[in-house]
């Protein structure tokens, strides 16, 4: 079959999908299969694609269009202009995210342009943030952790794909496996928000593949923030910035708990939708 040929067939079978984009997706399905890019695709429509790429695109295209999330199936996310690996065990980094990270990249120029720094990834996952820092600013160290084993190894195959020397990884519920003597100028986390009860509430993609324990943040979501706030103080440098991703109904909440603990210099962040996406305070 031609190239042009099997596009329409993806097209015509993921196009139900609600958050879709059936073009772009059976463009890039078809494209990492052949190895070659969406630009290809696009302009040799007529070529002839072997049998046994035809039938992988076909087995794809049916997973895609039953809700399958495509990153998963290509195996490849991009983020902050990098191509992190992800697979099922891990959150399939947003765009929304790079805020953060972008922040945290401004604020070390800003505060540490020469000094050598330590970052605190608290719940790593695939390393979308902290993998990100430690590729952008090399004058940084970063500690990732997570309680998912399989988390750990998807991060270890991006911080391996990325070649950086700079980052360590370790299995762990969040402080527990972290050497009280270290101390941090950063910690950053994207942890879980979700409330426990607005799970089957999300789209498909996300409530019937992405890891739950990466989405429950327990009955109002606050779980995690409740138990990191307090505990970072022990682990951040004097003048410590602490910084989390929030869900856009949580700012208030977890400004609160943060002036409950003696942060200072208390910010709420938004996104490009101008919704809250972030909070963070330096240690008082």
């Amino acid at each position: 079959m031609e190239i042009n040929e099997l596009i329409k067939i993806g097209v015509d079978k993921i196009k139900g999908r609600q958050y879709s984009n059936p073009v772009l997706e059976a463009t890039l399905l078809l494209g990492k299969l052949m190895n070659v890019d969406k630009v290809y695709i696009l302009t040799h429509g007529r070529d002839t694609v072997p049998e046994e790429i035809v039938e992988k695109y076909m087995e794809a295209i049916k997973k895609r269009s039953q809700g399958y999330p495509i990153q998963y199936i290509i195996k490849e996310k991009e983020f902050m202009g990098l191509n992190f690996y992800v697979e099922e065990g891990v959150l399939i980094p947003r765009a929304d995210t790079e805020i953060i990270v972008e922040y945290i990249l401004e604020y070390i120029d800003k505060i540490y342009p020469q000094e050598e720094i330590k970052v605190l990834d608290i719940g790593i996952g695939s390393g979308a943030i902290g993998l990100s820092i430690a590729y952008y600013k090399k004058n940084t160290f970063v500690y990732g952790v997570d309680i998912s084993p399989e988390a750990i190894k998807i991060a270890s195959i991006n911080r391996d794909r990325f070649k950086l020397e700079n980052v360590k990884l370790l299995e762990s519920d969040l402080f527990d496996k972290i050497n009280k003597e270290e101390k941090f100028h950063i910690i950053v986390s994207n942890p879980p928000y979700i409330p426990t009860g607005d799970i089957d509430k999300l789209q498909e993609e996300v409530k019937n593949y992405e890891p739950r324990i990466a989405l429950d943040g327990g009955k109002e979501g606050m779980a995690f923030y409740r138990r990191i706030i307090p505990e970072s103080r022990e682990y951040l440098e004097e003048e410590g910035l602490l910084i989390f991703e929030i869900g856009y109904d949580q700012g208030k909440q977890v400004e609160a708990i943060m002036e409950q603990e003696g942060f200072k210099a208390i910010k709420i962040l938004k996104d490009l939708q101008g919704l809250d996406r972030a909070v963070l305070g330096i240690k008082g």
